[in-house]
């Protein structure tokens, strides 16, 4: 479970996060990030446009296209425990929004997680 301060839950921040943030995109799942300045503001945002984020935020989209509800509630748990270990390690403010597509389905924790290692990697460089 992550924590209430660490999810995001607004529409508006998750479509601000995969319009105005970096994306790195592997077999399993897409990672969209945006980093926030050291101001407060996320890059590239208007102060008007998003609030001050002191924490990283995480949001889930899981589609569909992944499965039923059983399957789609079963890949949101396994990405949202690996997310958890892994807020530490980002940046103060980052709003981080993890997509997963159609063949995260058939994945184990662990391939989830070497993706999700991999484009965290990628886009945090």
């Amino acid at each position: 479970m992550l924590p209430a301060a660490n999810r995001l839950t607004r529409s508006q921040d998750f479509g601000l996060v995969v319009r105005r943030g970096r994306r790195a995109g592997r077999s399993r799942l897409v990672v969209h990030v945006l980093t926030a300045q050291p101001g407060g503001t996320p890059s590239g945002a208007s102060t008007s446009a998003q609030p001050t984020l002191d924490a990283s935020k995480v949001g889930f989209v899981v589609s569909k296209a992944v499965g039923n509800s059983v399957v789609r509630h079963r890949v949101s748990r396994k990405l949202r425990h690996l997310v958890r270990d892994r807020l530490p390690s980002l940046p103060p403010g980052t709003s981080l929004v993890v997509r997963a597509l159609a063949p995260s389905a058939d994945a184990d924790s662990a391939e989830l997680g070497h993706d999700l290692d991999a484009a965290l990697r990628k886009v945090l460089r």
